[in-house]
């Protein structure tokens, strides 16, 4: 089975070069898109509201948002892992394993 690693941000690529990269700039764009952000689409995006909470209560309710989203935007995947990595200013960010639906 397959599974990949999306962490991060990167450039747009307007013309991804295969697929896989167009799947994966398209998860990093919903990851990194403020919900309401998106004028003609105010639920594109990733829930931020609860960012301030603590650690735990935030790494939960990001979870659940990061599943909803990808689920709903990007159906080409299933995510299959979440993780989070922080820092000491207590910044997470989330590391999300996916698969890519139709492969074993």
């Amino acid at each position: 089975m397959n599974r990949y690693t999306i962490q991060g941000t990167g450039p747009i690529q307007f013309s991804p070069g295969n697929e896989l990269e167009e799947i994966f700039q398209n998860i990093r764009t919903i990851l990194s898109t403020p919900k309401g952000s998106v004028p003609l689409d105010r639920d594109f995006g990733i829930d931020l509201s609860y960012l301030d909470s603590p650690t735990p209560v935030a790494e939960a309710k990001l979870t659940t948002e990061i599943i909803a989203a990808v689920k709903r935007y990007e159906t080409r995947v299933s995510v299959t892992a979440i993780s989070f990595t922080g820092d000491m200013d207590g910044k997470l960010k989330p590391v999300v394993e996916v698969r890519i639906n139709g492969t074993e």
